[in-house]
């Protein structure tokens, strides 16, 4: 599967190249769910270079503690909270500081609107399509750690970024690695992207040690501290075939240039192979800041607390083939890339419900590609993986899709 693309070095940034920001007054910058594990750290990052970054919204979905707290200590304009019944608690916290307050998906819509120079989106799921849209919208800078925007509505979400005059920069971590590998090679240059997987913390266990894990378990990746939906996606793998999805979209090569292999150290990131032989790897030690500073700073670095990587005494680096038959998922998410039109809509909602059902221990670690794979062939044979033309159309597969994988689910 290919597609024509207009590339100037990679596809993920408009043709114009940004101004730097030395001097300059401080980046307006809004944070779409801003208690997770990536909206924390940006504002980390933002706390340690205060007069580099003005922030201007934080949204979260239902942590109104955290929520507030944060807007507080970074000085937020305003505050979003996506469910309206956690809006007394957010208006009582917030009282007397003058920052704003909202409740609502509609609002948390509203929020991704407010006049700013950069976007950091980081809303886990479908549930941030319509915010980060919004983002595009303003014609400024998504820095884009929201996965659905590319698996579900790829060529749609590219297209308001292009019509917006928007700017795009990937905030997954491989992504991250491959933009900066790539930099302004030529398209026909580059022979293959290869993503790396840390392979999660089953990397060894056969088939009978992986129909007995725990969510508990699951949860425990060894390299990075992720929230729940992607640690789970981590450990099998489907993580990994979300971001080949997402390559695709973001570089200029074709289904058959990407790869994944296992490394289970999470040192080297991303492999670009060109033409001439050459290999570009982007390495660093496994802390999210990395990316993330990346994203807000390009094309100038900032500094981040990030453990700076020592070569001698890790020793070695290790890389090894995916286990297909006993991480089933990697494949499911290639089939879907490879089908097209909305099949990735499909995989990515069926896998975060069955990912929730797993984590409700309703079914077991090796269910969730089984259910996946079996929505999807389901949705086939009812005419449901149809080519999409709009946001609308997107939201109406994934709400179809959702009803699907609840009824194919196990038990």
């Amino acid at each position: 599967m290919t597609r024509a693309v207009s590339v100037s070095g990679a596809s993920v940034c408009t043709d114009a190249t940004p101004t730097p920001r030395s001097g300059a007054a401080p980046l307006r910058l809004s944070v779409l769910g801003a208690t997770g594990s990536i909206g924390t750290s940006t504002l980390d990052l933002c706390g340690r270079h205060p007069h580099r970054f003005e922030v201007v919204a934080l949204t979260a979905q239902c942590n109104a503690k955290r929520l507030a707290e944060l807007a507080i200590t970074h000085r937020a304009g305003l505050a979003v909270i996506g469910d309206p019944a956690h809006y007394g608690e957010l208006k009582a916290l917030l009282a007397g500081t003058g920052i704003r307050v909202a409740a609502g998906e509609e609002a948390v819509v509203e929020a991704a609107l407010e006049p700013v120079d950069c976007v950091m989106a980081a809303i886990v799921g479908a549930a941030g399509l319509k915010p980060t849209f919004a983002a595009a919208r303003q014609g400024c800078r998504v820095a884009l750690a929201n996965k659905e925007c590319l698996v579900s509505a790829g060529d749609i979400f590219l297209d308001q970024i292009k019509t917006w005059g928007a700017e795009l920069l990937p905030v997954d971590s491989e992504h991250s690695a491959a933009f900066q590998a790539i930099g302004r090679t030529p398209a026909h240059s580059i022979e293959k992207i290869i993503l790396t997987a840390s392979g999660g913390p089953f990397r060894t266990f056969d088939k009978d040690r992986l129909a007995r894990v725990t969510p508990e378990q699951a949860l425990q990746h060894p390299n990075w501290s992720m929230g729940n939906k992607v640690t789970i996606d981590s450990a099998t793998l489907m993580n990994k075939g979300l971001e080949l999805i997402e390559a695709f979209h973001l570089f200029p090569v074709g289904a058959h240039q990407l790869d994944a292999v296992i490394h289970p150290q999470s040192i080297v990131h991303c492999l670009v192979m060109l033409e001439d032989g050459s290999v570009m790897a982007q390495m660093s030690h496994p802390d999210m800041r990395t990316p993330i500073a990346l994203a807000l700073s390009w094309p100038e670095r900032i500094s981040t607390p990030v453990p700076r990587l020592d070569l001698v005494a890790l020793q070695s680096l290790s890389f090894e083939a995916p286990d297909r038959d006993r991480f089933p998922a990697l494949g499911v998410a290639i089939d879907a890339l490879n089908r097209g039109g909305a099949a990735p809509a499909v995989l990515n909602a069926a896998n975060e419900v069955a990912v929730k059902a797993f984590l409700d221990k309703k079914i077991g670690f090796l269910e969730i590609a089984l259910s996946v794979a079996a929505c999807l062939e389901k949705a086939e044979a009812q005419g449901l993986l149809r080519d999409l033309a709009t946001l609308d159309d997107v939201l109406a597969v994934d709400r179809e899709a959702r009803a699907m994988a609840q009824n194919v689910l196990p038990g």
